[in-house]
This record gives structure tokens, C-alpha cells and sequence, in this order.
């Protein structure tokens, strides 16, 4: 395998659709007038009737690309992690990583690391001064913070001797960063004001995309538990991993058709349910299958669910 190869293994591209679902769904709440009924004096300059769609603007793919930038971080870091405390080894049963076939070393996967973080750093600093300019200087510095705080989490997450993914955490973290942070804070951006409606597409997304880490967990409970790798998994068992995962996709699925019971205006916002019949025939697989090594595939089926109902959501909201 040649290097740019390795490094583009390493990124892990089917991971990136999940990673900017969040983003879709917060920006395109912006055009939705009950979730936010306030027009801005600059989208009446465009257009008297609507808003500008939030895919037009600078702000959406500065987001997107701060995100992307985020989730190659992570996946970077997490090679890294695994591969220099040995996790991944025979025993895994996912592809194999970068470290672990020795197509990148660790040093080099390090300078990846950085490189990748003060990318996505300067990224976030050009979103951040797009969003609220030079006057804004309490939500500047806020979420400077954030962006900061996602960094390192993305990082941690395997890496250290604290790494937070080694003592059942990172289920937490997925929530929180890619839920609540992506929806509510992508809307923010937008707005300026939060929404108590905003809250329940945050939780939908940031479910599913813990759903996605735990299937990965399943996958890997016993080769994780060999390795000491305590993620919420190992400690929960895999009988009752599963239970809970069913119920976060339950939740999630719950959530989305609350936000649709609260919002109802048009046809158009029923668009999404259509990502519910694939998650449907997942929760069936899950339930029934009885060998956890067998689920790896049901990661993108998830993955590629969240982020359909992530587009069929933001087409609801627009058209």
C-alpha cells in the first residue's frame, strides 16, 4: 500500500457522512420559521419572502469543513491510540488500521495529528469570525472554547493515559459533540438564539451517532476486553449493550417524530420517516443476531441512515 493510500485508509471516508449530519440538520433549522420566526435585516436584503437557504452560505461549508476536519482528527487519533497501546491486533475483526499493518508509523501518524488539529483549528477560527464578526466577542470566545474542547476531545479519546475511550466514555462525548454541539451550536451560529425545539433533532442525531460507536464496540467486546479497553460495552456485557442500543435508536426515532408532531407545517416535512425504514430492518438485525462480530456491516447501514435522514430533514426544511 502506497502512503497516500495508508493515509486515506487512515482517514476512514465512510465515517465523514455520519460526521456532517449534524451540521446538515442545524444549519437547515435556520429556515425553519416556527423553529426560528426572527428574519435578519440581511436575508431581507436578498429576498422578502425567505431566507437565504442555508446551503448557499459561507457559514454551512466553513461548518462542514470544520467538522470534517474534526472527524479525520479523530480517526487519526484513534489509529494512534490503538496502535501504540496495542489494542489493535489480531484479535480485531474491522479492517485493519494503519499502525496496526505498519503501512504508517506511529511518528508519523503523530505529525498527521498535529497537522490535521491546526488545520482544522485555523478552519474553526475563519467559522467563528464569519459567524459573528468583531463585535461579538462573548460568542467568539465561547465558541473558540468549544472548538478547542472538540479538538482535544477528538484527540483523548484514545490517546493518553487518560484517554477517555478506554474508560467507557466515548459514548458520552459522541453524544455531546456530535449531537448537541453540531445541531445546537450549527443553529447558533446562524442565529444567535437558542430554541428548546432545536434540542430535539440534537438528541435524534447525536443518538444515532453513539449507536454507531457502540455497534462498533460490539463488534470489537472481545478483542477490546483482552485488551483492557473498558468501553461502555465491556462493562455493560453484551446482552445488555444491546438492549441499550436499541433503545438509543428508539429514542432517537422518537425524538425526530416529537420535533415532527411540534413543527408540522407541510407535506415536505414528512421526508425524513423514509430513513426510518432502513433503521427499522437494523433494529431487526441487531435484535436477532446472535454473534456481535457479525454486525461490522450494520456500522454503515447506520452511519449512511443517519445521514439520509440528516438530507431528508434538510429538504423538508427548505422546500
Amino acid at each position: 500500500m502506497s502512503k497516500f493510500k495508508a493515509w486515506i485508509a487512515a482517514a476512514r471516508l465512510r465515517t465523514l457522512p455520519l460526521s456532517v449530519s449534524g451540521i446538515i440538520v442545524g444549519s437547515s433549522l435556520y429556515n425553519n420559521p416556527v423553529v426560528y420566526p426572527y428574519l435578519k435585516l440581511e436575508d431581507l436584503v436578498f429576498n422578502l419572502s425567505a431566507r437565504v437557504p442555508f446551503y448557499k452560505t459561507t457559514l454551512f461549508w466553513l461548518a462542514i469543513l470544520t467538522t470534517l476536519g474534526l472527524q479525520i482528527l479523530s480517526n487519526f487519533a484513534n489509529d494512534y491510540g490503538d496502535g501504540v497501546k496495542g489494542t489493535d491486533n489480531e484479535d480485531r475483526v474491522g479492517p485493519m488500521r494503519a499502525i496496526q499493518s505498519g503501512a504508517l508509523t506511529d511518528r508519523a501518524m503523530k505529525r498527521g495529528i498535529i497537522i490535521t488539529a491546526v488545520l482544522t483549528l485555523v478552519v474553526a477560527i475563519v467559522l467563528i469570525y464569519t459567524a459573528f464578526g468583531k463585535d461579538n466577542f462573548g460568542y467568539s470566545l465561547l465558541f473558540f472554547v468549544l472548538g478547542i474542547a472538540s479538538i482535544i476531545a477528538a484527540i483523548k479519546y484514545t490517546v493518553g493515559n487518560s484517554a477517555y475511550g478506554y474508560r467507557g466514555l466515548g459514548d458520552v462525548f459522541v453524544f455531546i459533540f456530535f449531537g448537541l454541539v453540531s445541531v445546537v451550536g450549527c443553529f447558533f451560529l446562524y442565529t444567535k438564539q437558542l430554541s428548546a425545539l432545536v434540542f430535539l433533532p440534537a438528541v435524534s442525531i447525536g443518538l444515532l451517532s453513539t449507536a454507531v460507536l457502540n455497534l462498533n464496540n460490539m463488534r470489537d467486546y472481545h478483542s477490546d476486553k483482552k485488551a483492557a479497553k473498558n468501553t461502555l460495552v465491556v462493562k455493560l456485557g453484551l446482552a445488555k449493550a444491546k438492549i441499550y442500543h436499541l433503545s438509543i435508536i428508539l429514542i432517537a426515532m422518537s425524538s425526530m417524530l416529537l420535533f415532527l408532531g411540534l413543527t408540522y407545517q407541510r407535506i415536505s416535512d414528512l421526508l425524513f420517516l423514509l430513513a426510518y425504514i432502513p433503521l427499522a430492518f437494523h433494529l431487526k438485525k441487531v435484535y436477532t443476531t446472535k454473534n456481535a462480530a457479525l454486525l461490522d456491516p450494520e456500522l454503515k447501514k447506520v452511519a449512511l441512515s443517519t445521514f439520509l435522514l440528516a438530507i431528508l430533514f434538510s429538504l423538508g426544511q427548505i422546500l
